[in-house]
């Protein structure tokens, strides 16, 4: 599995990721949930270079004009809720994607242990296309592989992207060991080596979910 961190590289996006990690501007849901949407967005230009094209002509009131366009068929899914402002922003610019979503969860037994319950996805084919599943929080990679591992059950994707606005080292270990090695790209905006005994990344954001839409119950 190729890992591409692009806050290795000084650019606007590490501001988005401070901000996300700031708590006193997590205290504006709005502003936290756009930050998501942006890194989104920076991903997808960046994935965008990855992809194979052909040339085209397009009518220009004045002539034609020859562009490159992408030509692979795209599948964009999310593990909810947490993930849908990253979702979003990938979407912004691959509005053509087609769509699914994964619902999993932690379920906490004794001793902070937990699994990873999932409890439905909204599937589509993915045979021969590019998937791209956006998580905002690699913790220990445990959901992810799942959301992956359901997702395929209608096909091989071509290739696979998963982006994760911040990483944990140990996260990162589980998906080299539970993926295909040569098929995937973990992209990220940052890489934490930390995890507390709940499997929180440190320093990390806090609850992606619960501060973009508010504490669950």
């Amino acid at each position: 599995m190729k890992v591409i961190n692009l806050g290795e590289t000084n650019s606007v996006m590490n501001r988005f990721v401070a901000e996300l990690r700031d708590k006193t501007v997590q205290k504006d849901r709005m502003r936290f949930r756009r930050n998501l949407e942006r890194l989104g967005e920076i991903f997808a230009y960046e994935i965008s270079k990855t992809f194979e094209y052909e040339k085209a002509e397009v009518e220009t009131p004045l002539g034609i004009a020859e562009c490159n366009l992408d030509t692979q068929p795209i599948v964009l899914s999310t593990i909810l809720r947490a993930g849908l402002p990253l979702h979003q922003g990938l979407l912004n610019y691959f509005d053509k994607a087609e769509n699914a979503f994964v619902a999993a969860y932690r379920k906490y037994g004794k001793d902070n242990k937990f699994k990873i319950e999932l409890e439905y996805a909204t599937h589509t084919v993915t045979e021969g296309k590019i998937l791209i599943i956006a998580d905002p929080m690699l913790a220990t990679g445990a959901s992810l592989v799942l959301a992956y591992q359901k997702l395929i059950e209608n096909g091989e994707p071509l290739h696979t992207h998963l982006v994760c606005s911040i990483a944990s080292s140990e996260g990162i270990e589980y998906l080299s060991k539970n993926l295909p090695h040569k098929s995937v790209t973990l992209w990220v905006a940052a890489i934490d080596e930390e995890l507390t005994n709940k499997s929180y990344i440190v320093p990390g954001l806090g609850d992606a979910g619960d501060l973009a839409y508010g504490a669950k119950l």
